[in-house]
């Protein structure tokens, strides 16, 4: 990718709109930003260069064309921002990604990734705004916008059905368990998943909505196969959680032995993790059972 080519470029158009670097920055990041962007010294993300193209008055494209960056990567950072977002709670700025992109016709234009803003705008709709409704329609828009009528659904589509899902857990808990019965048949007839995480959070989520109606076996019974999924794969993602969870079944239970052992291992994982909010509650229980 050459930075310099994109970097001279923006400087060039930049000074014939008659702005300065702080005007060009206004409203999209700092001025020092765009500085070291026209030096070459950094490339914007995906997001931020297509806001300097509006501000322009120019076509995001063209700067592919002049850095001669595939269009790809620039959906591929989107798509990496909205993840970050996403994972650490920043739905805010991830709902400002979405709006930034809306307008691009890299994105209006191609379903696959309209889907990708549909998708964590849906996100946005339940976490920040509060309308439930609206949130799962526009979800089951993203996961219905490729017409998969007939066809195995893909990881994306699984993603979005797991998003719906946890929006169930919270709203309606006997349509959660069929809608995560459901992932799990499209889940094994996929041959192969690049997230192997998928996996993970459909066990766990599996498990806490079957606490929660009670069926405290079958909840068991998912979360040791979230751990041995976890071992299998060198992972200790939610794998703190899951030994909670087991834990807490069998504290229902009046297993209460056997509880503190889960729980103190889901400690070991947890602190690992550095999860301080978990580990706080986990102590608490450890303690509370150890009375």
């Amino acid at each position: 990718m050459d930075f310099a080519a994109v970097g001279k470029k923006i400087k060039e158009l930049r000074k014939n709109s008659g702005l300065s670097q702080e005007e060009l920055s206004e409203g999209i990041c700092t001025q020092a930003q765009i500085s070291k962007i026209e030096k070459g010294l950094v490339f914007p993300y995906a997001s931020t260069l297509y806001q300097i193209s509006q501000k322009l008055g120019v076509d995001v494209n063209y700067f592919f064309d002049i850095g001669t960056t595939p269009r790809l990567d620039y959906v591929q950072e989107v798509f990496e921002q909205l993840q970050l977002m996403r994972r650490s709670y920043r739905f805010k700025e991830m709902m400002d990604i979405v709006r930034a992109e809306e307008k691009n016709p890299l994105f209006f234009q191609n379903k696959k990734n309209l889907q990708l803003l549909l998708w964590h705008k849906g996100i946005y709709l339940h976490e920040v705004e509060h309308k439930v409704d609206e949130a799962i329609e526009t979800l089951n828009q993203a996961v219905h916008i490729l017409d998969m009528k007939g066809k195995v659904i893909q990881e994306r589509e699984i993603e979005i059905l797991l998003t719906i899902a946890t929006i169930y857990f919270k709203e309606d808990i006997e349509e959660a368990l069929k809608l995560y019965m459901e992932i799990m048949k499209h889940v094994q007839v996929l041959p192969h998943l690049n997230d192997y995480t998928i996996k993970t959070r459909l066990f766990y989520n599996l498990a806490r909505v079957l606490t929660r109606l009670d069926q405290l076996d079958d909840s068991n019974k998912y979360c040791d196969e979230a751990i041995k999924w976890c071992l299998k794969n060198d992972s200790i993602y939610l794998l703190g959680q899951v030994h909670y969870q087991k834990g807490y079944n069998l504290e229902l239970a009046n297993q209460l032995d056997c509880a503190k052992r889960y729980m103190e291992k889901a400690l070991i994982f947890l602190e690992i993790q550095k999860n301080e909010k978990l580990i706080k509650f986990v102590k608490e229980k450890i303690s509370q059972l150890s009375l």
